[in-house]
């Protein structure tokens, strides 16, 4: 028992040797395989340093965490004129319902849907919604609009890595996948007190 755990640090080196050798002949792969083609570029095959550190096999200590976190917090862009809820709920309901968009066959990335169904709750009468992430019932029923959620909320859909650097939340704004004024929207389906996500 005693030669297994003095050889366990050895094979583990080992297998993350190992590790580094195949994550390098998958990236081989990945560009040998894929094209470009539209606004599908190969550029979205690039892990940026928060992604490369959230694959690692290595697992992160606190304050690698804290240190990716406050690097991608300095990336939100708050509302150019200081308004977070002003948008419309109704556009924002069908922005959140909709997956569509960032395909190849797209003309533009300003038209993107949410995808919020997929791993949120919000509007309690839908029939079709996500686990994975929090349930968003009642969102500002239960939270309140103090401004300090607020803020939280539009930073955490901008780029939900300045909070959890290894979320599996996209970084909307960040990432380009929403405009600023489709994450207005947004916000105003989450705060609004007509909207059904806080009836």
């Amino acid at each position: 028992m005693k030669k297994l755990i003095c050889a366990l640090p050895l094979v583990l080196a080992a297998s993350f040797a190992h590790a580094d050798e195949i994550q390098g002949k998958v990236e081989q792969m990945m560009v040998s395989s894929f094209k470009a083609s539209g606004i599908a570029s190969l550029d979205r095959q690039k892990q940026d340093a928060i992604q490369k550190a959230c694959s690692s096999l290595t697992p992160l200590d606190a304050e690698t965490m804290k240190r990716l976190e406050a690097a991608e917090m300095k990336t939100i862009k708050w509302p150019s004129d200081g308004n977070y809820t002003g948008g419309d709920w109704k556009t924002g309901q069908k922005i959140a319902a909709s997956g569509r968009g960032l395909t190849w066959t797209d003309k533009t990335p300003d038209n993107n849907g949410g995808g919020c169904y997929n791993c949120h709750a919000m509007d309690p009468n839908e029939v079709s919604e996500g686990t994975i992430g929090v349930s968003l019932e009642g969102y500002a029923k239960i939270r309140g609009n103090s401004e300090e959620i607020v803020k939280y909320t539009w930073g955490k859909l901008w780029n939900s890595k300045a909070y959890n650097a290894c979320s599996d939340m996209p970084r909307n704004g960040y990432g380009g996948i929403l405009t600023e004024e489709q994450i207005r929207h947004v916000m105003a389906y989450l705060f609004d007190p007509a909207s059904p996500v806080n009836q």
